[in-house]
């Protein structure tokens, strides 16, 4: 899969990290202190928005009376401590980005969370040396499934985008990448195991483990 491929580009939650049941609690203990539920269909409703993009849907949909920027900080806050101390990376992610860095490779982040989360957490994890771009949804145009954030990206990585294979765990990021002309290879999350089947057939490959990837 890294045949002919100058970039790489990661989603973070899910793809890079085991981090989807932070904001499964976020959003239990969010709504349950304005004694709201949860709706069944929430989490699929917002699947693939930019942190603002979810935050605008979220006022809409509950009446809530905080601004956009007031409730982003408020999600971050509640965030921070667990994406600094409680979230794990997925297997392999370590010697996999170690042998990309060896081979010359450059490497970026495309993501719908805040910048401030995901430096927070590669900080923690000791993984900012390998990363040489952070693009986050809410710094394009549209969110994913839209192709914009893995296009920008790849400008900024100073590769084409038949040149980058993408990392995701969803099928609206999947799309994201296929929709901007990249390879896409779908990475296991127990989050998105319901779109197993979905995510093998949209995306052109699939890992359990990082180190899958790395050939022998």
């Amino acid at each position: 899969m890294l045949e002919d491929k100058k970039a790489i580009i990661f989603d973070l939650d899910g793809t890079l990290i085991n981090s989807m049941w932070v904001w499964d609690e976020i959003d239990l203990e969010f709504l349950g202190a304005r004694g709201l539920a949860l709706p069944e269909d929430f989490k699929r409703e917002i699947e693939g928005m930019s942190f603002t993009e979810t935050a605008e849907y979220s006022i809409r949909r509950f009446g809530l009376t905080e601004s956009v920027e007031e409730l982003m900080q408020i999600w971050k806050d509640m965030a921070r401590d667990k994406y600094a101390h409680e979230v794990t990376l997925k297997p392999g992610v370590v010697e996999f980005l170690t042998y990309c860095k060896s081979r010359g490779l450059t490497m970026g982040i495309a993501t719908s969370n805040s910048r401030e989360l995901a430096e927070t957490v590669l900080q923690a994890r000791g993984l900012l040396a390998f990363i040489e771009t952070i693009v986050t949804s809410c710094e394009v145009k549209k969110g994913k499934p839209a192709p914009d954030v893995y296009l920008e990206a790849a400008r900024q990585l100073h590769a084409r985008p038949q040149q980058c294979l993408v990392f995701e765990d969803i099928p609206t990021g999947i799309l994201a990448g296929k929709r901007a002309g990249m390879e896409v290879c779908a990475v296991e999350d127990s989050y998105s195991v319901i779109h197993q089947e979905e995510k093998h057939r949209l995306a052109d490959f699939y890992i359990k483990d990082y180190r899958e990837a790395i050939p022998l």
